[in-house]
């Protein structure tokens, strides 16, 4: 993009404000990123009681603009660590509750969650065209998940409207609702039906920035492919197959400040692709912290991340077993599933010295464990982009992956030709069973014990690889030019339309 752009970048979410998942990971970083290639970005979020704690400086802008609630004000403050505008829907009705951004305090869904982020779609959507004194019409809206997804459905009904953008952060989750609700939110007549709003008889949020949006990506290409096929479309494969032409995959980026072996605050030493001596020393730390015998040629296994089917831990629980007649070692941190968290803290403590268990999150041990490990293992049976992959390359942990989504996008199998390019990183398997893992798991033991230089080569080739924000947002800038293109193109089509369909009456 050769010129500055306005963009604004839309997210229930965003670290370190607040988060749940992949996406407030994105939402905290890539605008940051933008911004340094000189980008205008703002940020607009909710304004949910926790991060209403979190930032000062606040000012107050009042909204006066049609279909948005007297209620809702506008706040505009910094997004903390960056030099981006950052404005907060402030609809304390809406947001100013205790809970999480979208489950109450017992883990189920707010009730109101559609009336919630249609009142945050239609702020939006009055930002966006300029109707809120700002004095500052984006370029670009740049839409995240189903909580954003009316937004382009909205737009799409004014012709001097930015260009739109979706980025699908995992397309299981649709914000799908009873049909009356279509009724209940006031939302314009038009966005209704098969090509519209409408998913099975009901109202399906995400589908308006997958049917609305100029362009739409998800967070890696293998996955953009993945979610055309019936597997993993959740039955809206149809429709993205229809706009595969607008369809494509930006792999996420990840903080190498936050993430540097080099600078890391949490280990025991530092180290990097040219000086590995400190990579030994966090191995024995590791070990020494969670009882193991410190064993420097010991293959020592790390996993890190929910404890659930969609992350193959069932896959792990099944080769524990061989795993331990190998005389490996495996150290676990995460949550999840309560019987395959059971499982695991059992194993353990039958195998004190083969297996320990961390139940819950702790930020300084995931680090701890990327800095320790051998190799981790993540054979998530879908991976829309994945982290923890690419934390392991940037630490010199092999990482064993499935072939799914980001994770095929980022890790270069280690088979012969592969080696002798000097290209491998990592381990991949096919089939999502625990004799595919084993395999694999055999392949990495046994090339750990008899090729040390091969080995050494697979970790320095992961640590030189470069998967940064700044990477991953340039070519976000590429896609934000192919919106405004499309956006232009569709506008002008439009234009020659005549005469204009008339609106189907409700219901259909």
């Amino acid at each position: 993009m050769s010129n500055s752009q306005k963009i604004l970048f839309v997210a229930s979410e965003a670290y370190p404000l607040i988060k749940t998942g992949g996406l407030g990971d994105v939402a905290g970083s890539l605008p940051a990123a933008l911004k340094t290639l000189k980008q205008d970005v703002c940020i607009i979020m909710p304004a949910y009681r926790e991060i209403l704690q979190k930032v000062t400086g606040l000012t107050l802008i009042s909204i006066h603009a049609e279909g948005v609630p007297e209620t809702v004000r506008l706040l505009e403050g910094r997004f903390p660590g960056t030099s981006v505008k950052l404005l907060l829907v402030d609809s304390p009705h809406h947001f100013d509750r205790q809970g999480g951004p979208y489950l109450d305090a017992e883990g189920e869904d707010w009730t109101d969650n559609a009336e919630r982020f249609a009142t945050f779609a239609k702020t939006v959507s009055a930002v966006a065209l300029n109707q809120t004194g700002l004095d500052w019409q984006p370029d670009v809206v740049h839409c995240n998940d189903w909580q954003c997804g009316l937004i382009p459905a909205l737009l799409s009904l004014h012709p001097k409207r930015p260009a739109t953008v979706f980025t699908i952060h995992n397309l299981a989750y649709h914000g799908y609702f009873h049909p009356d609700t279509f009724i209940t939110l006031d939302l314009p007549k038009q966005l209704w039906g098969m090509h519209g709003l409408e998913f099975h008889g009901g109202l399906s949020f995400i589908k308006g920035g997958l049917a609305y949006a100029d362009m739409i990506n998800t967070v890696s290409p293998t996955y953009a492919k993945e979610i055309r096929s019936q597997a993993l479309g959740y039955g809206l494969e149809g429709l993205l197959n229809y706009r595969a032409k607008r369809l494509t995959g930006i792999l996420n980026g990840i903080d190498y400040k936050e993430w540097n072996p080099a600078t890391d605050p949490h280990l025991a030493a530092p180290f990097n692709h040219r000086d590995l001596s400190g990579k030994a020393l966090n191995k024995q730390a590791l070990q020494q912290q969670f009882g193991l015998p410190q064993r420097a040629n010991t293959p020592l296994f790390g996993l890190v991340g929910r404890l659930v089917e969609q992350k193959g831990i069932d896959l792990v629980l099944a080769i524990i077993p061989q795993l331990i007649a190998q005389n490996a070692q495996l150290v676990v941190l995460g949550s999840g599933d309560k019987r395959f968290q059971q499982s695991l803290l059992d194993i353990a403590a039958a195998h004190p010295y083969s297996v320990a268990v961390h139940i819950g999150y702790n930020e300084p041990l995931a680090h701890q464990i990327e800095a320790g490990a051998d190799i981790f293992l993540m054979p998530s049976r879908f991976e829309p982009c994945g982290l923890n992959q690419i934390y392991s390359l940037r630490y010199g942990t092999v990482p064993i992956v499935r072939h799914t989504g980001g994770l095929a996008d980022t890790v270069v199998d280690a088979n012969e030709i592969n080696i002798a390019a000097g290209s491998a990183t990592g381990f991949q398997f096919e089939t999502s069973t625990s004799d595919g893992l084993w395999t694999a798991s055999q392949r990495a033991i046994q090339l750990y014990h008899t090729q040390p230089k091969v080995w050494q080569q697979l970790m320095v080739s992961g640590m030189k690889q470069d998967f940064s924000w700044k990477q991953s947002a340039r070519h976000y800038l590429t896609l934000y030019e192919h919106a405004i293109q499309h956006r232009n193109d569709d506008v002008a089509d439009m234009n020659r339309l005549a005469p204009v369909q008339a609106v189907p009456e409700w219901p259909l």
